[in-house]
């Protein structure tokens, strides 16, 4: 199935999302992980091996991170080869002082916000998919 790709729509259409739980980002240095890890995601880098988990699971194999995050999907069907939508979502929370880091999924757009921010990260942008109507 093809995604949107109309910026209009997709803003629209995004229906942000707040999902349960505190996420961490850790590094593997030897970008070989644990065999019982259930990585959210992952990407290889010069520097090991970067890793999205939920934060139980970090503290119970002992891996270090720095900062907890809120994950809001958002629920939009969006190509990925769409443009501005990341665009328009990192301005909007920049605007309100909310730092956003974006995962690209087949289906949708994840967000990771510092999770004192989650609640009032899905308020700006249901009021972005508001104006867009």
């Amino acid at each position: 199935m093809t995604g949107e790709t109309s910026l209009p729509t997709l803003l629209r259409s995004m229906s942000p999302t707040l999902n349960d739980g505190d996420y961490v980002f850790c590094c593997l240095a030897d970008a070989t992980p644990p065999a019982d890890l259930q990585a959210l995601g992952s990407f290889r880098e010069r520097e090991g091996l970067s890793l999205i988990l939920p934060r139980q699971q970090a503290e119970r194999l002992g891996l270090a991170f720095d900062y907890i995050a809120a994950w809001i999907t958002l629920e939009v069907h969006s190509a990925l080869n769409a443009v501005g939508l990341t665009a328009a979502v990192a301005s909007a929370l920049a605007d309100h002082g909310i730092s956003c880091n974006v995962i690209a999924g087949y289906h949708h757009d994840h967000l990771f916000v510092a999770k004192a921010d989650g609640q009032r990260a899905v308020a700006v942008l249901q009021q972005l998919a508001k104006q867009a109507e």
